[in-house]
């Protein structure tokens, strides 16, 4: 392990509480976090497909479970399609509780930059080189897009096409200063350097359910980071929709998770980014 994190700064995460079933080691300065929960054949299908792109040979793998019991996380099955890790969330929270979980985990490991792809097998793995590369060139945060020139949406639901087209990606590219276009993709790479400046504080428990997304698009940009969109696949099964995000509350939260991070609500306390600047600014 080389973190190089004060720790005085690591004692001051706040971090859900994870068991590590499975840990190689660190193989590669580059690691793919997948979060999951009951993804069943998806997670095994993605991690084939990321196994026939060699995926495991330019980054370390690293799956994270929010509390699967649909036995699709067997750990010999994880070791043979390249799987280096699996973390599994004990502590509270959703999704933004186990990025935090995988990030700090990552992060303590001395990896240089993250990618983060979905679990459920809607996103083409093939862009991760890429990802890796804009890291390499000094990208501190990479968003995935299906709605610039050489991405594909399809069988996106309409409604929620609307959604990101004409509110989540429009509010988050004002409040930012940066031009979003695929804002509620989770399929994205950060650089250590972001991931670890005070003034974003990505550990904190305000960040339980979707918050840590709409958050680090909204803030990452206003503290001059460089910030690049990246043109993927996505996919949406025909008649099915692989997804955590269901019914009007579930849609709902979104929306206001979406307002708060454009608000500054997130923002810490402290430094560019903090609340108080941020009303100063506007």
């Amino acid at each position: 392990m080389n973190s190089n994190i004060s720790p005085d700064v690591r004692a001051s995460w706040q971090v859900p509480t994870f068991d590590t079933p499975l840990w190689l080691g660190r193989q590669h300065p580059w690691c793919i976090v997948i979060p999951v929960i009951n993804e069943g054949e998806r997670i095994n299908s993605l991690l084939s497909r990321m196994a026939a792109l060699k995926i495991a040979d330019i980054a370390d793998i690293l799956v994270v479970d929010g509390g699967s019991t649909d036995g699709s996380l067997e750990l010999d099955s994880l070791q043979q399609k390249g799987a280096q890790g699996l973390l599994v969330k004990t502590g509270s929270g959703k999704l933004s509780a186990q990025l935090r979980c995988a990030y700090a985990f990552a992060l303590d490991q001395g990896y240089e930059g993250i990618v983060s792809i979905d679990g459920n097998d809607k996103d083409d793995p093939e862009a991760i080189p890429r990802f890796i590369e804009a890291l390499k060139q000094g990208v501190d945060f990479v968003q995935a897009s299906r709605f610039i020139s050489g991405g594909v949406a399809e069988n996106t639901p309409k409604l929620r096409d609307f959604a990101i087209r004409f509110i989540h990606a429009p509010m988050l590219s004002l409040s930012s200063g940066f031009r979003w276009t695929d804002t509620t993709q989770g399929f994205r790479a950060y650089s250590r350097k972001m991931l670890l400046d005070p003034k974003i504080a990505p550990f904190r428990d305000v960040f339980k359910t979707y918050e840590l997304l709409a958050y680090l698009s909204h803030c990452v940009p206003k503290l001059g980071y460089r910030c690049l969109e990246l043109p993927t696949v996505r996919r949406y099964p025909k008649g099915e929709v692989p997804t955590k995000i269901t019914s009007f509350k579930g849609n709902l939260s979104v929306l206001q998770v979406l307002f708060r991070a454009c608000s500054g609500s997130y923002n810490p306390t402290v430094g560019l980014c903090s609340k108080d600047n941020y009303k100063s600014r506007q």
